[in-house]
């Protein structure tokens, strides 16, 4: 078996510093937490446990180099939950839903100030993002969703004509856009390693090549590696797609499903030509969205979710290579971008998704265990809610009460999808339909009543409701 390939953000971050060696556990440790998995939301749970507790032992543990995961290996874009007041309210009520929508827009900002503050270089810029139709039929889509957020008390979302539309997302391709300024952009790589190193600083102490192999509950909790264990008095699991063939409560609540990216070689003077160097992220409004945005360096970066499928939530190597999906990348580069070309691109890579039934995150104290809890589910759009995710995390280890405790999010998954052997076929029944639905809306025609009804059942997918 071929060895799994870097996704292009994290070979980059690492190229330019690889940072210290983070040796593996090794012998036995006690700690008061420990936390399993290098990514955002294992990171922020350090970091804000931490602030909130400094005489605690944090121990950290990533199977493999931090940020190695989706944190390190998804399209950049600081997204938020604010285009999908709608579903947010049917799942958590209408006072909760607006605080959610609210607070990760907040989350934005906070880590943008918490990068400043703490001298992490993650090419981060505060562009704002544009959500905008790509065909006829997506005109009109966002007008309930933002109507909803305006009614509730304000919106940070304002209405594009047509012309400010292909020129906020530089694509003469899309129309009826909105443009928000609670958005931007990231090197997803830099950031979790430049959120390890303050991690560091602060006292906590990480581990890289150092994957759990067993998890015991007694009186503490012992997390065993292949050279060593920690016992801790509480544990978070925070492992994302790897807990999706864990325990059937969670591993029914969720499905694996590929976003495939592409990067174009260096190209700064294209870039500002086409009004991208602010570095917004651009989504169109499909269920399985395309979404671009350029890189500090000048960069082109496309992708699209919704590819691959897992049997049985599996990781499969298909995650680790380079795109399959790279010709279809590469044709959507040329209709959104005429000047650019396959020729332009220079990396192609791809990594697993973890989409909850419900099309947001969820955390709780895994089954059958008191000290661990876990988070997982963000569903394509990990980013900026995972730093809420650490933030919830954090008051569930301190039992506080607070907004994040007493929140519907902390009560584990609301909704699952069929158990195996049903839910792949189910999954790719849907994706098919999907795929049939963009096809015939790109070419103007009505989709297939049929298609559509199947493909309405995967809408908690896209990054706005419709």
């Amino acid at each position: 078996m071929s060895a799994p390939v870097l996704p292009f953000w994290l070979a980059q971050a690492l190229a330019e510093d690889a940072g210290p060696v983070r040796p593996p556990l090794s012998g036995e440790q006690e700690a008061d937490l420990c936390i399993v998995g290098g990514g955002f939301t294992g990171l922020w749970t350090a970091i804000l446990t931490r602030q909130a507790r400094p005489d605690w032992r944090i121990v950290l543990l990533e199977k493999a180099r931090c940020g190695s995961g989706a944190s390190g290996r998804n399209g950049g874009c600081l997204l938020t939950w604010s285009a999908k007041l709608p579903s947010l309210t049917r799942w958590f009520g209408q006072a909760e839903a607006l605080r959610l929508a609210r607070a990760s827009e907040q989350a934005v900002f906070d880590i943008a100030d918490f990068c400043r503050q703490h001298g992490i270089d993650a090419d981060l810029r505060l562009g704002g993002a544009v959500y905008a139709a790509s065909n006829a039929a997506q005109r009109g889509a966002l007008d309930g969703a933002l109507a909803a957020l305006s009614a509730a008390g304000g919106s940070r979302w304002r209405m594009l004509s047509d012309a400010d539309t292909a020129a906020l997302s530089g694509s003469a391709a899309l129309s009826a856009g909105a443009w928000t300024d609670a958005a931007g952009s990231v090197q997803p790589a830099k950031l979790a390693r430049g959120l390890a190193r303050v991690a560091e600083a602060m006292g906590v102490e990480i581990h890289e090549h150092s994957a759990m192999t067993h998890l015991q509950e007694t009186d503490r909790v012992t997390v065993a590696c292949a050279k060593g264990c920690v016992r801790a008095g509480q544990v978070v699991l925070a492992m994302n797609a790897d807990m999706a063939n864990g325990p059937a409560p969670l591993a029914n609540s969720v499905l694996l499903v590929s976003s495939d990216m592409i990067i174009t070689t260096p190209q700064p003077e294209r870039i500002a030509r086409l009004g991208l160097d602010r570095g917004q992220a651009v989504c169109d409004l499909r269920t399985f969205v395309h979404y671009w945005r350029a890189s500090a360096d000048g960069r082109l970066m496309l992708g699209k979710g919704g590819n691959q499928i897992a049997f049985g939530n599996r990781m499969l190597p298909y995650f680790d290579a380079p795109s399959p999906q790279r010709p279809m990348l590469e044709a959507a580069l040329t209709r959104f971008f005429p000047d650019f070309s396959a020729a332009d691109v220079q990396y192609s890579w791809t990594g697993a998704s973890d989409r909850s039934a419900s099309g947001f995150p969820f955390f709780g104290w895994l089954p059958g265990h008191r000290r661990v809890c876990y988070g997982m589910g963000y569903s394509g759009n990990g980013v900026a809610p995972s730093r809420l995710g650490g933030e919830v995390l954090r008051d569930m280890l301190l039992g506080v009460d607070s907004e994040w405790t007493r929140s519907p999010l902390v009560r584990g998954p609301l909704a699952h999808f069929p158990p195996e052997p049903w839910r792949w076929p189910g999954a790719m029944l849907v994706r098919e339909a999907i795929r049939r639905v963009e096809r015939a809306e790109d070419a103007g025609r009505q989709p297939a009543w049929l298609a559509r009804k199947l493909a309405g059942l995967a809408s908690m997918a896209g990054k706005a409701d419709r």
